[in-house]
């Protein structure tokens, strides 16, 4: 229920863009009485998505300025100490002028730059689709407790209906704003909640401006959708190499040029519903092996001892590699890997034959090819 809800409240939370003036000035003003010499800062996102320190300023009678230059816009954070929550802006080039209350950061009202005006636009109308769904929600917890069940059934009929409305709007803004970098981070969205399928996101893209799609953001999901051409099904799954746990290198070529039938398994020892499907690919490796199926581990851990750890204690018997980066693995970043598990069936050629087959279905997959062979 909460998927599509996530499209619009992510984009809250993300950023980048383009301007022509030199330099950025942030005139903010803080209502509510704070004292002199407050403490305001500055934050964006790093590579990971982790916050990173940009700047601080002091509140003196209300007001505090930042200022600098950026070549690229980008969501930053407006933090005030002792207070909970934060501003979202996008920094570029230009004045921006930010005023909220000292208890309502997160209502801030940025103003002055053109991608910040696009972006209030947005705030505005998805602030009431999540009033909406809040109310939703509450509605449903209430009937819940008094185990009206046809009030609840209902209400879930509804918040489907609003799903689609929260997702018709996203895709409304981004074809009505090819200029809004909001616009990019609607597409990023809705391309890693796979809300829409692969073609209908393609179409979206195409449609921002080329100065949207050359941003730091449009850029990777340019990278994304050209590397999901090459991880569909039908396609030749692209060769890549890693360490193994004993520190040699082992490719994926290795593998699947002595197998009739590949499983490449993205997963994790941190990845509770990948630990939990272990049992199940042990189980058919087991069964088919000897027939000619195999499996190649590319674990997505940062710690290898976390990593190995697991391997021994699901009994993964098969091949393993890692490069112990996370969704920064190189490997992750070719197959356009952004939740695990993950898993793609290759037959004999290396070609792609399905997909994120998981319980049953892979059996029966397995069973339905090796039989044929």
């Amino acid at each position: 229920m909460k998927r599509l809800f996530a499209i619009f409240l992510g984009v809250l939370f993300l950023a980048s863009c383009d301007s022509e003036h030199e330099g950025y000035v942030i005139s903010g003003s803080i209502k509510g009485e704070p004292e002199n010499g407050t403490m305001v800062f500055l934050k964006t996102t790093d590579s990971v998505n982790q916050l990173v320190d940009v700047d601080t300023a002091t509140v003196e009678n209300g007001l505090f300025s930042f200022n600098g230059s950026q070549d690229e816009p980008k969501m930053h954070y407006l933090f005030v100490d002792k207070v909970r929550g934060n501003a979202p802006i996008i920094v570029e080039n230009g004045i921006i002028d930010v005023e909220f209350q000292k208890d309502s950061i997160g209502f801030a009202k940025v103003k002055g730059t053109e991608q910040n005006e696009l972006f209030m636009d947005f705030l505005t109308e998805s602030r009431i689709l999540s009033d909406r769904a809040r109310s939703m929600q509450n509605d449903m917890r209430t009937a819940a407790q008094q185990r009206d069940t046809a009030t609840v059934a209902a209400l879930r009929e509804e918040f489907m209906e609003f799903q689609e409305d929260a997702k018709n709007f996203n895709i409304d803004f981004a074809k009505n704003n090819p200029n809004a970098f909001v616009s990019v981070l609607v597409v990023g969205n809705l391309l890693a909640t796979k809300a829409l399928p692969v073609d209908e996101i393609r179409e979206l893209y195409e449609g921002l401006s080329p100065e949207m799609k050359a941003t730091e953001p449009g850029k990777k999901i340019g990278e994304q959708l050209e590397n999901l051409k090459s991880t569909e099904v039908g396609a030749v799954a692209p060769d890549f190499s890693a360490p193994t746990p004993t520190g040699d290198v082992l490719a994926l070529n290795d593998v699947t040029s002595n197998a009739k039938l590949t499983l490449v398994d993205f997963w994790a020892a941190w990845c509770k519903p990948c630990r939990a499907e272990n049992p199940n690919i042990v189980s058919v490796y087991k069964k088919y092996h000897e027939k000619g199926f195999d499996v190649l581990g590319v674990s997505l851990d940062n710690k290898a001892e976390h990593w190995t750890n697991a391997i021994e204690s699901d009994g993964l018997e098969w091949n393993h590699i890692s490069n112990l980066q996370r969704f920064q693995d190189p490997i992750a970043r070719l197959y356009n890997i952004n939740a695990i598990p993950a898993a793609f069936l290759l037959d004999e050629n290396g070609v792609i034959v399905a997909r994120d087959l998981r319980g049953p279905a892979l059996e029966e997959k397995v069973a339905e090819i090796l039989g044929k062979s």
